[in-house]
């Protein structure tokens, strides 16, 4: 009896891997493809089925890094990383300091602010698109990072300070007491005691505002204008404007697997910290 348990328990989680891997390969099978394409030739891309190609050659790389206009997708890479670095660090950081005051903090209007802040997670982003780009021109924003950069420092996302605030929630303040008794000021327990185990929080806001930013397609084409500062969504749209003449499908596919690279490389680095953090702050509150 034992024996045909332990079969049935072993049976049944050999299915369940193996259709787990079917279904990981279904997911994963669309970015395979992307990346065994930008190995093909235009006329194989679009004469052949196969998965694999029929030569392999870096040829569309070299081609598409090239761009075929005034500059190469070094400098759009640049770009991305000059309006991504700096809107990620600010959103941390503000992010953490407005959940560590309605976390650990009793002031007046407390209630009314956090449910003014919950409320504007309700707010669909296309409703405030007009009012936000009125704002950016009067200030004189419009082509420059700043629409991006300056909310991060001033905490305009919502979701973020409400993730964390969940997160901090879990901590027992009895740390906050213990430091206070040491001597510690609230900057420097925040700081010295809270922001070490705020670890996992931290990750997880800094790989979805990296995500989102660096792959931002539509607040980039709104408020940036000029060629030369174009992010590389932007400069992805711009190679595949049937306006410059035959277009090199290889060659953006190839730009496409550059421009996935770093979202890629900074989730599976940070991973263990991104599935605690999430985790964590959904379940402690």
């Amino acid at each position: 009896m034992l024996d045909q348990r332990s079969m049935k328990r072993h049976l049944s989680r050999f299915v369940t891997y193996v259709l787990l891997c079917l279904f990981g390969f279904v997911m994963i099978y669309p970015l395979l493809w992307l990346f065994m394409a930008t190995f093909k030739t235009d006329n194989e891309l679009f004469s052949s089925v196969s998965f694999l190609p029929k030569s392999v050659s870096l040829q569309a790389y070299i081609n598409g890094w090239k761009s075929g206009g005034q500059y190469t997708y070094g400098r759009y890479i640049a770009n991305t990383l000059l309006l991504t670095i700096p809107t990620v660090f600010f959103t941390v950081t503000s992010s953490a300091l407005v959940a560590y005051g309605f976390a650990r903090f009793s002031f007046r209007f407390k209630k009314p602010l956090f449910t003014i802040m919950i409320a504007t997670l309700m707010l669909p982003n296309t409703v405030i698109v007009i009012p936000r780009y009125l704002i950016f021109r009067n200030l004189g924003w419009l082509d420059s990072y700043l629409p991006f950069i300056v909310p991060a420092i001033l905490a305009c996302y919502p979701f973020f300070i409400f993730m964390m605030i969940q997160f901090m929630r879990g901590l027992p303040k009895d740390l906050d007491e213990s430091a206070y008794i040491d001597g510690c000021t609230p900057f420097r327990t925040f700081v010295s005691v809270l922001m070490p185990l705020l670890k996992p929080a931290l990750f997880s806001v800094a790989i979805f505002q990296f995500i989102w930013t660096w792959g931002d397609f539509f607040n980039a084409l709104i408020y940036i204008t000029t060629v030369k500062k174009y992010t590389l969504s932007l400069a992805l749209r711009m190679s595949i404007d049937a306006t410059g003449g035959v277009i090199s499908w290889n060659q953006i596919l190839a730009m496409s697997v550059v421009a996935l690279l770093p979202p890629a490389i900074l989730f599976f680095s940070a991973q263990r910290y991104f599935v605690e953090g999430v985790t964590m702050s959904g379940i402690k509150g």
